[in-house]
């Protein structure tokens, strides 16, 4: 079956902050407590903007060294690369795997116009364990979550796109569904995407019976113990 990510599953998933993602799935999928997710800091540009949610765009980019390729095959490359963001579904995030290792966010292949083309394109936003830069002039509404800022672009350029790539801890494909804020991404499986609000509704109506006790005055271990049975009781 394909995968449609309509408007009423992003409007539930973008109503959650991407912990409570990873607690949801915990639940509906318990094999994925320890992976899927990013694992390293990110740096997130914009912590205000609302979380992303977008079928994944894969490449992996370099910047320490000048690309061996010239004229016009770098030129077939970058309009290839481009026309690859440009098609499939609505909307996306490119997802950037820097391959420079200890280099990596050398030079920056986002800033202010690279934000704009790919905001025309329909992406969201980029995630990325490169760096970023033109902070204040970036698209309006457009998200970058990095391993850092930088100054320059370098030598940056497109190594390939739409392949399996690793970024932050976290691996992605092209066409997964991910869900990022400023604590980072993962991605949800579309297989169970469309269980994860409920789940995570009933995720908070426990955690509110224990919050709640914990906040009334006298709170002792047999108030905690009380509630995480009352708790344990809500489905």
């Amino acid at each position: 079956m394909t995968f449609e990510l309509t408007s009423e599953l992003i409007a539930a998933l973008e109503s959650l902050d991407t912990p409570t993602v990873c607690n949801a799935l915990e639940i509906v999928m318990p094999a994925r407590r320890g992976y899927g997710y990013t694992t390293q800091p990110l740096v997130c540009s914009r912590p205000q903007l609302k979380p992303m949610v977008g079928i994944a765009r894969t490449a992996s980019i370099r910047s320490a060294h000048p690309s061996d390729l010239r004229g016009k095959e770098a030129r077939t490359l970058s309009d290839s690369y481009y026309a690859y963001i440009d098609k499939g579904p609505k909307p996306s995030i490119v997802v950037i795997q820097d391959l420079d290792g200890n280099e990596r966010g050398y030079g920056s292949f986002w800033g202010e116009v690279n934000s704009n083309i790919h905001s025309g394109f329909g992406c969201l936003g980029v995630i990325t364990d490169g760096s970023v830069r033109d902070l204040p002039d970036i698209a309006p509404g457009f998200q970058m979550l990095a391993d850092r800022v930088g100054p320059s672009h370098a030598f940056v350029h497109v190594v390939n796109f739409g392949g399996e790539i690793s970024v932050a801890g976290m691996r992605v494909r092209d066409g997964d569904l991910i869900h990022a804020d400023q604590h980072g991404a993962v991605v949800i499986p579309h297989d169970v995407a469309s269980e994860v609000k409920a789940t995570a509704e009933a995720i908070a109506r426990r955690e509110a019976v224990i919050i709640g006790a914990a906040q009334k005055p006298g709170f002792n271990i047999d108030a905690l113990r009380k509630a995480q049975g009352e708790a344990s009781d809500i489905h």
